[in-house]
């Protein structure tokens, strides 16, 4: 591989559940150390599932393209409906465009890309607390299967 090329898979950068779990975010500016422009990946499992967060880019002032990768998606822009299957692109020039998507069918992936169109990237505010979010929430787990460890009525192996 040449450097400055890599060459990964969604499925291989970690998912992390966000938003208390209902949204499943693939940090994949953050795993290729991407400068210039933002990008995440979204998985819902099972349809009615978030793939995109309700949202404006209005503090930010981001441009966003989302792209349905697998499965379908419904948008709801600004309160409108629209169905999009796989394949389909959602551009949002206007960051005051008020912006969710669900997925109409399991396994639905949506692909955002975006970034401010009169000035430099800056990574958006929420990553390092979607990635928190996500840490704690796996601390959690880890600390409630070391108590239910301790249980004498826990089976032992």
């Amino acid at each position: 591989m040449p450097e400055g090329a890599r060459v990964i898979t969604i499925d291989e950068v970690e998912t992390l559940p966000v938003l208390g779990g209902e949204l499943q975010w693939h940090p994949l500016r953050h795993t290729l150390g991407i400068r210039a422009f933002g990008m995440n990946a979204y998985t819902a499992p099972k349809a009615g599932d978030l793939v995109v967060e309700e949202h404006t880019e209005e503090s930010l002032g981001h441009e966003e393209v989302y792209v349905v990768l697998a499965g379908r998606a419904t948008f709801t822009l600004n309160g409108e409906d629209f169905d999009a299957p796989a394949g389909t692109v959602v551009h949002l020039a206007d960051p005051k465009v008020n912006r969710v998507a669900r997925a109409a069918e399991d396994g639905t992936r949506v692909l955002a890309v975006g970034g401010p169109t009169d000035a430099a990237f800056q990574p958006s505010p929420w990553e390092p607390a979607f990635r928190a979010e996500a840490l704690a929430r796996a601390a959690q787990a880890d600390d409630d299967l070391a108590s239910l460890r301790e249980r004498p009525d826990f089976p032992k192996s």
